[in-house]
C-alpha cells in the first residue's frame, strides 16, 4: 500500500476525519504527537503510541490514520465490549455524524456500520476470529491494538497474528500498538523486523492528580477463599463519603467485582450510585458513561481502568483490589481470585480523576503496602487456561506459537494441560496440528470445551437444547438462582431477566451461526460409543437431564459423585473433592455434572458454583472414555490386597476382590511394598542374620567386589538377590516363608566367593579343639567369647579378613561372663591373668588355674572330684 504523504504541519489530507482542534474534545495531548505517529507509520509500516489514559489515543489516533492513509479502512481493536462501544459513539461525535456512518463497531452478537465504514472498532477476540477466516484482511489499511499494556491473551494472539501476516501476506498493513504504560521494550522489539518499532510518547496526564492515602483504621486481610471482607466495603463506602464532603465533581469508585458494586451501592443509599460493568445493559453502561447534570457516584471494577472515559470524574476512591482469572493447571479448575492491584493498575485508576480537571484519589491501603505492590499486573498467558489459545495457534498453523512473535511465551505446564485437552477432544492430531473437527470447534468462537459440547450435545439432547445450555455456561445468564444450572435455563426461557435473557437469546443465535448442524458430532468414549439418530432420542431426555448431559461433556473430569448417600461433598472424576452448600437445592443429586467449582487456598474440596443433577448411566455414557476395569493389587500393611475396580476416572463405580491375581502384578506389589515398609517384612533367621553381617564385615574391610548390605543397598537391588523367592509368593502368608539366607547368597561375589569362610570364617578352632562361633558386627572386628581355660597356651591372637582384622576375645568365666576383653593374648597372660587367677580359682575351685597358663593344657572339663 502506499502511504499518502503527510504535511508536517498537518496530520489530516482533506479533513477527512479527524476534526479540528477547536471542536470540542479534539485538543488533545495525543494532538501533538499524531504528525510523527504517521510519519513513523509511514516510514516503518509499525509504531508505538504511549500516552496517558484521558489523553486521546483512542480517539484521535484511527481519525489520523484514516486522513493519511487514504484509502482502506482502519480497525482499532478493544480488549473489552464496553470500551468498543464507548470508544465507536466518541469516535462519531468528533466527526460529528451517527454510529454507523464512517464510524462503526462490531463484536460479537453486535455490530453497526456497512461498506461505507472508515474506522471500525472491534473487540480483539472477534478480529482474531475475522483473521482465522480471512488473514488478508481485504480493504484494512491499518490495525490499531489498543491497550496493549494489559496484556490480555487476545491482544497477544492477535499481535502475534498481525506481525505474521505483515511479513508474509501483506507488507502494507500499518500495524499500532497503543500503551499507557511506557514499559514498551518488548512492543517495539516485536513490532520491528530488524529494528524496533519507533516509539512515539505523548505529553504525561492532563491535570494533576493528589494522592490521598486512607487505610482502614485495622488492617482487613482477604478472607478465606479470596473473599473480600465486608468490613473493607463499610471503609470504601466512608471513604467516598469523605471524598464527597472534601471534593467536587462525581467520584469513580473501584472495587474487584460485582457482588462488591452492590455491596457498597447498598452502603450509600440515598446517593446518587451508578453501578458500572461489563455484564450490564447497553442502556445502563451509556448511563453511567454519559454526562451527568446532578453529581454522582460511578461504582465500577477494573473495566474502567483504561479505555473508558466517566465525564464529569474529578475524585477516586480505589479499594485497592482487583479479580484476575487464575488456573489450577493440576486439576482443571479455573477461578476469578480476588488480589491486590499492581502500582501500574493503581496509576491507571488515579489518572481517571485527572481527565478534564485537577482531582484527587484516595487510596484505601497506606503508603507503605503500596511499596510493596507488584509493579505490573501478571499477563493473562501466564495465569489463564490456555485452551483456545492453542487451539486458536494450531488453526493458525502455528502450533505452541511455533514461528510466531509473543511477547511472552505460553508456561509450559499450562500449554502441557491445554495441548493434553485439546487431544482428548480430537481437536489436535499426535503432532499438535489441528484436526477437521477441531476447525469446527474453532468456527464456533467460544472455549473448546464448550465447542465440544455443542457438536456432541446435538445428537443427545438436541441441537436448539445443546446451544442454549452452552450459551447459558458461556455468559453464566441468571446466576442469582444459585448453583442449580437447570433453574437458571427455566428462568431464562421464562425472561424474569429481561437483560439476562436478551443476552443469552443473542448467544444462542451466534453459537447456531458457528455451527450451524450437528452431523458430525463425535460423542464422547468416542471410539466406544457410535453415534446415535438424533429424532429418536434427543427428545426422550428431560430437560434437566439435558442440561446434565451438555455440562457432562464439556467438563468430563468434573463428573461427580455423592460419597455418602446424605453428604453434600463429591468426588469428581478427576481426582478432586468438591462441596455444595448445605443449603443448595441439588444436596439430594447422588451425581452431578459440574460446570463451575473453585478451590481456595489450602482447601481440599472445591466448591461447586453451578451443576446439574445427572445419573449413573449418563455419565457412563457422556464420558465413556473415562470409564476402565482395572486389577489393583497392593500392599497394606503386610497384607497383599487383590480387587477387581471398575472406575470413571477417579469415582469407583465397583469394587470387588480379585479371585486369581496376576502372578507378576503380586510380585510387583510384594516388591513395592518391600520398598515402602523396609527389610523388616521379612523373616530375617539367626543364619540369614550372620550371613549379612559377615557380607557386610567383608565389605567393610575388602571392599569390592564384596557387596554392601545395608537397607538401602539391599532396597535397591531387591529383585537382583531376592527376586527369584518372590516369584513363589502368592500372598502374605508366602512372604513369611521365604528363605531370606538362600536369597542372600546371590549377592556373594565369584570367583571371590569361594574364599569367603576363610576370610569372614563362621567359627574358629581354638586351643582345646572346640569350634566356636564369631560375632559379626559389620565394620567392626569379629567377637570370640570363649572359656579362658580352652585358650591356655595360646599366645598370638587370631586374626581374619586375610589377617587384616584381629578378633577380639571374650574370655569367659565358668559361669560364662567375660572376665577380660582383649586382642592381644600375649599381654594379657603376663599382666591380667594373674588377678584373674587370684579373684576365680577360689570360687571355681573345680576349674584348673595354672600358674604358667602357656604350658598348661587347655581343656574345656572340670577336674576330676577327688
Amino acid at each position: 500500500m502506499s502511504l499518502a504523504p503527510v504535511a508536517r504541519e498537518s496530520v489530516s489530507v482533506g479533513d477527512v476525519l479527524l476534526p479540528e482542534a477547536s471542536v470540542p474534545g479534539a485538543d488533545l495531548p495525543v494532538r501533538a504527537v499524531l504528525p510523527a505517529t504517521v510519519e513513523a507509520v509511514r516510514s516503518h509500516g509499525t509504531a508505538v503510541l504511549v500516552a496517558p489514559p484521558g489523553s486521546g489515543k483512542t480517539s484521535l489516533l484511527p481519525l489520523a490514520l484514516g486522513d493519511a492513509l487514504g484509502g482502506g479502512t482502519v480497525v482499532v481493536a478493544e480488549p473489552r465490549r464496553m470500551a468498543t462501544r464507548a470508544a465507536a459513539a466518541r469516535l462519531a461525535q468528533l466527526v460529528g455524524e451517527p454510529l454507523g456512518q464512517r464510524i462503526g463497531y462490531a463484536m460479537r452478537g453486535e455490530r453497526s456500520g456497512g461498506a461505507a465504514v472508515r474506522v471500525e472498532v472491534v473487540t480483539t477476540g472477534l478480529l482474531v476470529r475475522r483473521l482465522q477466516q480471512n488473514p488478508e484482511l481485504p480493504g484494512v489499511a491499518a490495525v490499531v491494538i489498543d491497550e496493549c499494556h494489559e496484556r490480555h491473551l487476545d491482544a497477544d494472539l492477535l499481535l502475534a497474528f498481525c506481525l505474521d501476516i505483515r511479513a508474509n501476506l501483506r507488507e502494507d498493513l500499518a500495524l499500532v500498538a497503543t500503551s499507557a504504560t511506557a514499559d514498551t521494550v518488548r512492543l517495539s522489539r516485536a513490532l520491528g523486523s530488524e529494528v524496533p518499532a519507533p516509539v512515539i510518547t505523548a505529553s504525561a496526564a492532563l491535570f494533576d492528580v493528589a494522592i490521598e492515602w486512607a487505610p482502614p483504621p485495622v488492617p482487613v486481610p482477604l478472607l478465606p477463599g479470596g473473599r473480600v471482607d465486608p468490613r473493607l466495603l463499610d471503609h470504601v463506602a466512608t471513604v467516598v463519603e469523605r471524598a464527597l464532603a472534601e471534593n467536587d465533581g462525581d467520584v469513580l469508585v473501584f472495587v474487584p467485582g460485582e457482588a462488591e458494586i452492590d455491596g457498597v451501592t447498598r452502603r450509600l443509599a440515598g446517593r446518587n450510585v451508578l453501578p458500572l460493568f461489563g455484564r450490564q445493559s447497553r442502556a445502563e453502561q451509556d448511563r453511567a458513561l454519559a454526562p451527568a447534570a446532578t453529581r454522582r457516584i460511578v461504582v465500577t471494577t477494573s473495566v474502567a481502568e483504561s479505555s473508558l472515559t466517566v465525564p464529569g470524574v474529578r475524585v477516586v476512591v480505589d479499594s485497592g483490589l482487583a479479580r484476575e482469572p487464575r488456573t489450577d493447571q493440576s486439576r482443571g479448575l479455573g477461578a476469578l481470585v480476588t488480589c491486590r492491584v499492581s502500582k501500574s493498575s493503581a496509576d491507571q485508576r488515579a489518572g481517571r480523576a485527572g481527565r478534564e480537571a485537577p482531582g484527587r484519589v484516595y487510596r484505601c491501603w497506606s503508603a507503605t503496602d503500596h511499596a510493596h505492590l507488584d509493579d505490573h499486573p501478571a499477563p493473562e498467558i501466564a495465569i489463564a487456561d490456555l485452551a483456545a489459545f492453542a487451539l486458536d495457534l494450531a488453526a493458525w498453523g502455528a502450533p505452541a506459537g511455533d514461528g510466531l512473535t509473543l511477547l511472552d511465551a505460553p508456561p509450559a505446564v499450562a500449554m502441557s494441560a491445554a495441548t493434553d485437552l485439546l487431544r482428548r477432544l480430537d481437536a489436535l492430531d499426535d503432532r499438535g496440528r489441528i484436526t477437521e473437527r477441531g476447525r469446527r470447534m474453532a468456527a464456533i468462537g467460544t472455549h473448546p470445551r464448550l465447542a465440544r459440547a455443542v457438536l456432541d450435545g446435538t445428537p443427545r439432547v438436541g441441537a436448539d437444547r445443546a446451544r442454549e445450555i452452552v450459551a447459558l455456561l458461556s455468559d453464566d445468564s441468571g446466576r442469582d438462582f444459585g448453583d442449580d444450572l437447570p433453574a437458571r435455563w427455566r428462568a431464562l426461557r421464562r425472561g424474569d431477566d429481561r437483560r439476562a435473557t436478551a443476552r443469552w437469546r443473542e448467544e444462542t443465535k451466534r453459537l447456531g451461526r458457528g455451527e450451524p448442524s450437528g452431523r458430525g458430532a463425535v460423542p464422547a468414549g468416542r471410539r466406544a460409543h457410535p453415534e446415535r439418530p438424533v429424532e429418536r432420542e434427543t427428545s426422550a431426555v428431560p430437560d434437566d437431564l439435558a442440561v446434565g448431559v451438555v455440562v457432562g461433556l464439556a467438563y468430563p473430569d468434573r463428573i461427580a459423585r455423592a460419597r455418602g448417600a446424605d453428604s453434600a461433598t463429591y468426588q469428581m472424576s478427576g481426582g478432586t473433592g468438591a462441596a455444595l452448600d448445605p443449603q443448595s437445592p441439588l444436596r439430594t443429586s447422588p451425581w452431578l455434572a459440574i460446570a463451575v467449582a473453585d478451590r481456595a487456598p489450602g482447601r481440599a474440596d472445591a466448591r461447586i458454583r453451578s451443576a446439574a443433577p445427572i445419573d449413573e448411566q449418563t455419565a457412563r455414557d457422556i464420558a465413556g472414555d473415562l470409564v476402565s476395569t482395572t486389577d489393583r493389587i497392593r500392599w497394606d500393611d503386610g497384607r497383599i490386597v487383590t480387587r477387581r475396580v471398575e472406575a470413571l476416572g477417579a469415582i469407583v463405580l465397583n469394587d470387588v476382590p480379585l479371585a486369581r491375581p496376576d502372578r507378576l502384578l503380586v510380585q510387583a506389589a510384594v516388591r513395592d511394598g518391600i520398598r515402602r515398609s523396609g527389610l523388616s517384612v521379612l523373616r530375617w533367621s539367626a543364619a540369614a542374620l550372620a550371613l549379612r553381617e559377615r557380607l557386610a564385615f567383608c565389605h567393610a574391610h575388602l571392599g569390592a567386589p564384596w557387596p554392601a548390605v545395608d537397607d538401602e543397598a539391599l532396597l535397591a537391588d531387591l529383585d537382583d538377590w531376592l527376586g527369584p523367592e518372590l516369584a513363589s509368593v502368592r500372598g502374605a502368608r508366602d512372604l513369611g516363608q521365604l528363605d531370606v539366607a538362600s536369597a542372600l547368597r546371590r549377592l556373594l561375589p565369584w570367583p571371590a566367593a569361594t574364599r569367603f569362610g576363610e576370610l569372614a570364617p563362621e567359627r574358629l578352632r581354638v586351643p582345646s579343639g572346640s569350634e566356636v562361633r564369631l560375632a559379626y558386627d559389620g565394620v567392626e572386628p569379629p567377637v570370640l567369647a570363649v572359656k579362658l581355660q580352652e585358650v591356655f597356651g595360646w599366645t598370638a591372637t587370631p586374626a581374619v579378613a586375610d589377617g587384616r582384622v584381629p578378633v577380639v576375645l571374650h574370655l569367659l568365666s565358668p559361669a560364662q561372663r567375660p572376665v577380660a576383653i582383649t586382642s592381644d593374648l600375649a599381654s594379657f597372660w603376663k599382666q591380667g591373668y594373674p588377678q584373674v587367677r587370684a579373684d576365680l580359682r577360689a570360687r571355681y575351685p573345680r576349674h584348673p588355674w595354672p600358674e604358667d597358663p602357656l604350658t598348661a593344657v587347655p581343656t574345656k572339663r572340670l577336674k576330676p572330684r577327688r
